[in-house]
């Protein structure tokens, strides 16, 4: 008879970028290196590499890596977002054979990238770091631009509405929302999440300027959530329905029932919490336009 416990085994297969088990190395030669990295969406068909469109992000990086690294490079990132959206906090790990200094991941990479996707840090970490799946809680940013004319300095890095948005009432919707939930409502048709479960650890709201920042921490998003979720609270705001009416939307379990999604431009990804055995280097959340530190959204 076979060796039960042998054949339970999974033995360990190296896939490039892909998750290393504990003990595990990687084949010799092979060094990981992260990144931390910022973009504007405005331009981008968004972070994942498409076959037919190759102005995405991630294109764009692999790209300038390979150029410095002399070798065909391939990356992960913490969080793909869509076409338009944003990020000043994205991490990303890559594996290479390459030696390279930090400045070469960090300066080198950046000149050979147009101006609206940049590097800010580079640092070699573990073998069983993962860009992805070692992530523990993710922050995003919602700039809405509430004035009666659109700015034509930031057109495409904000939302605009006219209309005048109550914040309290805001807020009281936002309650509904944090903790472990079922967001199918919050959820794009085409999520391909296995299940719609997730945990709102911080919903804040605050006003700085002419801005207001919705900033959401979750241990993972469904595809759209974020932006889901602003619709849903801007109608609140704008009176359109009770703050009550979140709390339906949510039980409904259902898209159908508030199918109203905020437009991807004011979304911005700003931070990727990991173990704290994980000690990257620290940037400003951001974006420039809200120069606050995580958690300082506050109720202003």
């Amino acid at each position: 008879m076979p060796d039960e416990s042998a054949t339970s085994m999974k033995k360990y297969e190296y896939k490039p970028n892909g998750e290393v088990p504990p003990g595990e190395t990687l084949p010799e030669g092979l060094r990981r290196v992260a990144l931390g990295v910022e973009y504007c969406g405005t331009r981008m068909r968004g972070f994942q590499k498409q076959k037919h469109d190759r102005l995405t992000v991630q294109e764009t990086l692999e790209q300038a890596l390979s150029r410095v690294a002399a070798e065909p490079v391939t990356l992960v990132c913490a969080g793909r977002t869509d076409a338009g959206v944003h990020a000043t906090g994205q991490v990303i790990h890559f594996d290479t054979r390459a030696a390279r200094p930090t400045k070469a991941w960090v300066q080198g990479v950046n000149t050979q990238m147009p101006f609206d996707v940049r590097v800010h840090w580079a640092q070699e970490v573990p073998p069983q770091f993962h860009a992805r799946f070692s992530a523990q809680r993710r922050t995003y940013r919602y700039l809405i631009h509430s004035a009666p004319t659109r700015s034509a300095q930031a057109a495409s890095e904000v939302t605009w509405t006219e209309r005048h948005l109550d914040l309290d009432a805001m807020r009281a919707g936002a309650a509904h929302l944090i903790g472990e939930h079922d967001f199918s409502s919050f959820r794009a048709a085409q999520c391909q999440a296995k299940s719609p479960v997730r945990r709102l650890i911080q919903l804040d709201i605050g006003r700085v300027g002419q801005l207001i920042v919705l900033e959401v921490s979750a241990t993972a998003f469904l595809h759209h959530m974020v932006r889901n979720i602003a619709g849903v609270l801007m109608a609140v705001a704008r009176g359109d329905h009770p703050p009550e009416w979140v709390g339906d939307v949510l039980a409904a379990r259902d898209r159908s029932a508030a199918s109203v999604t905020a437009p991807p431009h004011g979304l911005y990804l700003v931070d990727v919490q990991y173990p704290e055995s994980i000690v990257l280097p620290q940037t400003e959340p951001g974006p420039l336009l809200v120069p606050l530190p995580l958690g300082g959204v506050g109720r202003g």
